[in-house]
């Protein structure tokens, strides 16, 4: 079962409309090189590009990436593996990345409750 939430070292996505390939590297940990290479490999990433070639990534990208880190990284797929993987399991990638954004959702409202509380 893909559980990209055991992603637990990494940071919590900002709540942003866009974000550059630099931020993406950062929140997912994984260099702007391997990125775009990825986009190459997995038709599901489709940065929005802007004037320059320049990629915005949206939420949905950055969970994304971070599903395919953890297939690569962490259950060991190879490339073609993860690419049959999340094209095979549409459905199931829908669960997990609704799940990730409740939790998200989750994290910025307990932190709009404490500034509230201060």
């Amino acid at each position: 079962m893909l559980d990209p939430d055991h992603n637990d070292e990494l940071p919590p996505i900002p709540g942003k409309r866009y974000f550059t390939i630099g931020e993406v590297s950062g929140l997912c940990a994984v260099k702007p090189h391997v990125l775009r290479y990825w986009e190459q490999e997995f038709p599901q990433l489709k940065p929005v590009k802007r004037r320059g070639n320049r990629r915005y990534y949206q939420r949905q990208d950055v969970l994304m990436i971070r599903q395919i880190r953890s297939l690569l990284y962490d259950q060991g797929f190879t490339i073609g593996g993860a690419r049959q993987r999340l094209s095979g399991e549409e459905q199931l990638e829908d669960k997990t990345q609704y799940k990730q954004l409740i939790q998200q959702m989750i994290v910025e409202l307990e932190e709009v409750l404490e500034v509230l509380k201060s």
